[in-house]
């Protein structure tokens, strides 16, 4: 059982060193560790002591629930500690998480966890969506924000580049597959792949470093008229547990003034939101 475990644990190793392209010898340099005895963990010939081992997956960025995975099979003890956000210790983070999202507001801003499912939103994003209307089996828990943001029957109808942006994400989440390897991902990844989209205007061929640049995406405002936004995406810098390493931020900005406009005279009110949002169409 133990050769067993450690020839498992050797595959799972050799599959980060080569998903990172490192070499064993370039591994060993700079974990720190001789590069014979790593080829004998690789092979399942040798056992790794536990610090050497959370060397070698520090040096591979490997996600910290795998670095819990890859220890336990070498029968150690998990290195990091995996708590509800709801837990008392995690108050700190969720504090942090509600100091940015209100103070992203009048803008809207969402947190998800490690395969995009809600954590938590602001009033902008709740005040938004709610006056779309989604198929209600799309906001079933856990609600994940790509299906819903993807699908066609739910905001996907309302984007107006949507081949380009379907295309962005679908590369963003094939490289978080390749930096986690999550199994959850690659499901969601072949699920969106599937959806009807458009062909994406921009050719991913041409332009600046062999693609052009993605501009705003862009939205048919409720009642007429366009919505333009930008994003930014956050992440903690100093995760201490499982959980936080996990969460994301998701930041919209409105790209032009007329979202600008209507985001900082946003009404709670859906009913509200969509005569703002006729309104402003008109004007237009």
């Amino acid at each position: 059982m133990a050769t067993v475990k450690s020839q498992a644990l050797g595959g799972l190793l050799r599959e980060w060193r080569e998903r990172r392209r490192v070499t064993q010898l370039e591994l060993s340099l700079e974990a720190g560790v001789s590069a014979r005895h790593l080829s004998f963990v690789e092979t399942g010939r040798s056992k790794p002591g536990r610090e050497m081992l959370l060397r070698v997956l520090r040096r591979l960025e490997v996600p910290f629930r795998e670095q819990n995975r890859l220890l336990l099979a070498a029968g150690h003890a998990p290195a990091f500690p995996e708590r509800s956000l709801e837990d008392a210790e995690l108050q700190p983070v969720r504090e942090a998480l509600d100091v940015i999202l209100h103070g992203h507001e009048p803008y809207p801003a969402v947190v998800v966890d490690r395969t995009w499912n809600l954590v938590a939103a602001n009033s902008p994003m709740y005040a938004l969506t709610a006056a779309v209307d989604i198929d209600p089996a799309l906001l079933e828990p856990p609600i994940n924000v790509m299906r819903v943001g993807l699908h066609p029957r739910g905001l996907a109808p309302l984007m107006i580049n949507l081949g380009d942006w379907h295309a962005h994400w679908l590369e963003r989440l094939e490289r978080q597959v390749a930096a986690t390897r999550n199994k959850e991902l690659a499901a969601l990844i072949e699920e969106i792949a599937g959806y009807p989209v458009p062909e994406p205007e921009r050719d991913p061929a041409s332009g600046l470093g062999g693609s052009e640049i993605l501009g705003p995406v862009r939205w048919h405002a409720p009642g007429g008229g366009e919505l333009s936004f930008f994003g930014m995406f956050a992440t903690f810098d100093t995760p201490f547990e499982v959980t936080t390493s996990e969460l994301a931020i998701e930041l919209l900005f409105p790209a032009d003034r007329a979202t600008a406009k209507l985001l900082e005279n946003l009404p709670t009110d859906p009913d509200d939101l969509l005569a703002l949002a006729r309104e402003l169409g008109g004007a237009q």
